[in-house]
């Protein structure tokens, strides 16, 4: 392992799930160099297999991760009271200490952590896995432009990154955080319904994720609103309008406004 570039900033990683190696392995990609990374794994079968797939430290415990820069918290929101019960005493003033904890807010990260150490909310989402993540970020008590900045960085070597209000946090779960979930939900019905209509699945299956990408292709290059869009594919006495009529008869824009109050609200629930 080379030695860490002079004035490259040190980050650790504690917990090596699916979202800790995403985020470990876009960093790197992104240009960190293994040297400046440290992960914190327990299990020693996994700890063996990120150390040689990634050729970063990986080590046990907390206390050689607190010498990092910044540390990123990627572990279960029910496991983060334990983590800080070790992590925050060896934490110092002026470090960055980034969640990704759903629901798990800035002040209770900060009562549990010296005074002046930044903290850093993280809501993200699993598209992350192939770099198309969508991130938003909200700052505590302590943090300054630099640390957003930091943050910024570090998520967007897996996606893209937006900065909110922490009180904003709850909405963004419910779209974002969760919300690949409702986009697989629907790509899941189509793919049905077309089985049902006579199709072979995997035609429909070709045929459904295509259309998804492509459309949300269009969405982003064009810039346009996604009412335009939709009104463009739609002709008067069409097909396509008979087909809106019946979504509009099931409100299933309604059951979406519905669907994400819900998870909005467990979300809240979950933070308290």
């Amino acid at each position: 392992m080379s030695e860490q570039d002079v004035g490259e900033k040190r980050t650790a990683v504690i917990g090596a799930g699916v979202m800790g190696e995403t985020l470990l392995s876009g960093l790197i990609r992104a240009g960190r160099s293994a040297a400046s990374l440290v992960v914190v794994e327990k299990r020693a079968e996994r700890a063996a297999e990120l150390a040689e797939r990634y050729g970063v430290r990986v080590v046990d415990g907390v206390a050689e991760a607190a010498a990092a820069d910044t540390v990123l918290l990627v572990v279960k929101p029910q496991d983060m009271a334990d983590v800080l019960t070790e992590l925050g005493p060896t934490l110092r003033p002026g470090q960055l200490l980034v969640s990704l904890a759903a629901g798990i807010t800035t002040g209770f990260v900060e009562s549990r952590v010296p005074d002046g150490v930044a903290v850093v909310r993280v809501m993200p989402n699993t598209p992350a896995l192939v770099d198309q993540g969508m991130a938003a970020i909200s700052p505590g008590t302590h943090c300054d432009e630099s640390h957003l900045a930091e943050a910024e960085d570090l998520m967007a070597s897996v996606g893209r990154v937006v900065r909110v209000p922490e009180n904003q946090q709850d909405a963004v779960t419910a779209i974002s955080g969760s919300g690949p979930a409702y986009v697989f939900f629907v790509v899941e019905s189509m793919i049905e319904a077309g089985v049902h209509l006579g199709l072979p699945r995997t035609i429909a299956q070709e045929l459904v994720i295509q259309t998804l990408v492509g459309s949300a292709t269009m969405l982003r290059e064009t810039g346009e609103h996604p009412a335009v869009l939709r009104e463009q594919v739609t002709s008067p006495g069409g097909t396509t309008a008979a087909a809106l009529r019946e979504l509009e008869v099931h409100r299933v824009r309604a059951a979406f406004l519905a669907a994400l109050e819900a998870a909005r609200d467990r979300s809240r629930e979950l933070g308290s």
